[in-house]
């Protein structure tokens, strides 16, 4: 009797480091399930993330780029204010010429000097 016990425990004692063993060689198994199965889950927004980032990305460069370029146009035209005063000066010597043209001729300009020219100063 005392055999069957023994015997009966120590198959008790087997099945349980049996089973012990089973779960821990599984046990990773189910953890790299359990990892692959959120990674599937979670890619596909990741990937969405990632592209709407680079749109992102693109959009903001080409503003950027539109930014730097007024600037740099605006820049200009403070240097351009030189060319300007020429061009003013250059309108009012042709203005006073038709005015003495006309004079010469015997004909006066009918509208006064401030409606032939637009100061654009």
């Amino acid at each position: 009797m005392e055999d069957q016990e023994m015997q009966l425990k120590v198959r008790r004692v087997t099945d349980k480091f049996t089973e012990s063993m089973y779960v821990l060689a599984n046990e990773p198994s189910v953890a790299l399930y359990r990892l692959q199965e959120h990674v599937r889950r979670s890619l596909p927004e990741l990937v969405q993330h990632k592209t709407d980032m680079q749109s992102w990305e693109e959009q903001s460069q080409g503003a950027i780029y539109t930014v730097e370029y007024a600037c740099s146009a605006v820049k200009s035209m403070n240097n351009s204010s030189l060319y300007f005063k020429n061009i003013d000066s250059l309108l009012r010597q042709a203005i006073s010429m038709k005015e003495q043209i006309n004079n010469s001729q015997g004909r006066s300009c009918a509208l006064p000097l401030e409606t032939c020219y637009v100061d654009i100063t």
